[in-house]
C-alpha cells in the first residue's frame, strides 16, 4: 500500500473538495490516461487495486504511471466508544482528488488494450472517470 514515509502532522483536518483540479490535470507521460469527473477521497487500497487491474490486463507490458498519492491520514475511533476523549487514531491513507485530475497514465501497449485496462481500473475506483488521449490533452490544459 502507498503511504508517506513520514509526515509533519499525524492527524489532519478533513478539508473541502470544492473546485476543479488545477494541478495534475493533463497527460504528462503516457498516451492514454484516466481522469476523475467527481471529487472524492481515494484510499491507498483502491489505488493499489486499480494498479493491479491495469498491470494484470496488460500482462506487465508497457508502462503505467500513478499520478496520485495518498498523503492524508483518515482517523477512526473504535466502535462503541463514548463521545469525547480526543480524535481517533490514523487508520488508513487517502488521496484527495478533484474533478479533472489525471489518476493513471499508460503507454507502450496497443490503444485497444490500454482502453480496456483503464476501463477495468476505473471499475475499482469509487468515482466516475473518463479515458483521455494525448490529442484531447491540448484543450484540457497540457502542452
Amino acid at each position: 500500500m502507498l503511504m508517506p514515509k513520514r509526515v509533519k502532522r499525524r492527524r489532519v483536518f478533513r478539508g473541502r473538495m470544492k473546485g476543479k483540479a488545477t494541478r495534475g490535470n493533463f497527460l504528462a507521460y503516457g498516451e492514454l490516461g484516466l481522469v476523475a469527473l467527481e471529487p472524492a477521497w481515494i484510499t491507498s487500497q483502491q489505488i493499489e487495486a486499480a494498479r493491479v487491474a491495469l498491470t494484470r490486463y496488460t500482462k506487465r507490458g508497457g508502462q503505467v504511471w500513478i499520478k496520485i498519492f495518498p498523503d492524508k491520514p483518515v482517523t477512526e475511533k473504535p466502535a462503541e466508544t463514548r463521545m469525547g476523549s480526543g480524535k481517533g487514531t490514523p487508520e488508513y491513507w487517502v488521496a484527495v482528488v478533484k474533478p479533472g485530475r489525471v489518476l493513471f497514465e499508460i503507454a507502450g501497449v496497443a490503444e485497444v488494450d490500454a482502453r480496456e485496462a483503464l476501463r477495468l481500473a476505473m471499475n475499482k475506483l469509487p468515482i466516475k472517470c473518463k479515458i483521455i488521449k494525448r490529442e484531447d490533452n491540448a484543450e484540457a490544459g497540457g502542452e
